[in-house]
């Protein structure tokens, strides 16, 4: 990931060649360096040739969908991605998110809105790509150990499970806040660059995942009326 101040590098998915036009003109205009795709064919080429740092992709596409893009593509260590889609239900952008989209814009969308969201999510990912190098790859709880490089979390003697976005936001929110009570605002706060009023119907789900993916006696406990808590002791803060 590129930092702030260097220019980075974004590739713009969408099969409406005017939409797909006007937004790669305009990102051009301001600094990012752009290219472009028509589909999920023309997109992996694209990666290919030059790995994207963000990949502003259509939900609604011919061929692969963005849905089915974004489970293939999304991986540790990937790139940043922001789900454009002219279905603006709360479902559709729920199920984005936590399919691991960094954020998610209903179509049309103003340029300029798009713009700082892309300026946004590559900030907190150079941010939090700044803090595991400083805090150490592995923070460590009971019989876990979550990688925060890439994103993946281990109980031992198990194989490594990918957290999407959601989860590892929201399990080092835990980690960083260890033996108490937290309110979903507050989990949600933690999980900076999140969409709070999508994400506030969508975080019981995200944790009940994340749980799963923790295996038997996970060490995150619901309080009644209250929120969650983390029971355990943390490593590597």
């Amino acid at each position: 990931m590129n930092p702030p101040n260097a220019q980075s590098n974004i590739l713009v998915v969408d099969d409406d060649n005017d939409l797909r036009t006007l937004i790669t003109d305009f990102l051009r205009q301001n600094g990012l360096s752009v290219e472009s795709a028509e589909d999920a064919v023309a997109m992996d080429a694209a990666i290919a040739a030059k790995r994207p740092d963000l990949i502003v992709l259509d939900l609604m596409m011919p061929g692969e969908d963005g849905l089915s893009v974004l489970r293939r593509i999304r991986k540790p260590g990937g790139p940043a991605i922001i789900m454009l889609s002219a279905m603006g239900e709360d479902t559709d952008r729920i199920i984005g998110l936590e399919v691991g989209a960094d954020d998610y814009l209903p179509k049309p969308c103003n340029p300029r809105e798009l713009l700082a969201r892309i300026r946004a999510v590559l900030r907190r990912k150079a941010e939090e790509a700044g803090a595991a190098n400083g805090s150490g790859q592995q923070r460590r709880f009971g019989a876990w150990a979550l990688d925060v490089v890439q994103r993946e979390v281990r109980r031992a003697g198990t194989a490594p499970a990918p957290l999407t976005d959601a989860e590892f936001r929201v399990l080092v929110a835990f980690l960083d806040r260890p033996q108490r009570v937290l309110t979903r605002d507050q989990i949600i706060e933690a999980g900076k660059g999140l969409d709070s009023d999508v994400y506030d119907r969508a975080i019981d789900v995200t944790i009940s995942r994340l749980r799963k993916k923790l295996g038997p006696d996970d060490p995150i406990r619901t309080v009644r009326n209250e929120g969650y808590m983390f029971t355990l002791k943390v490593e590597g803060e």
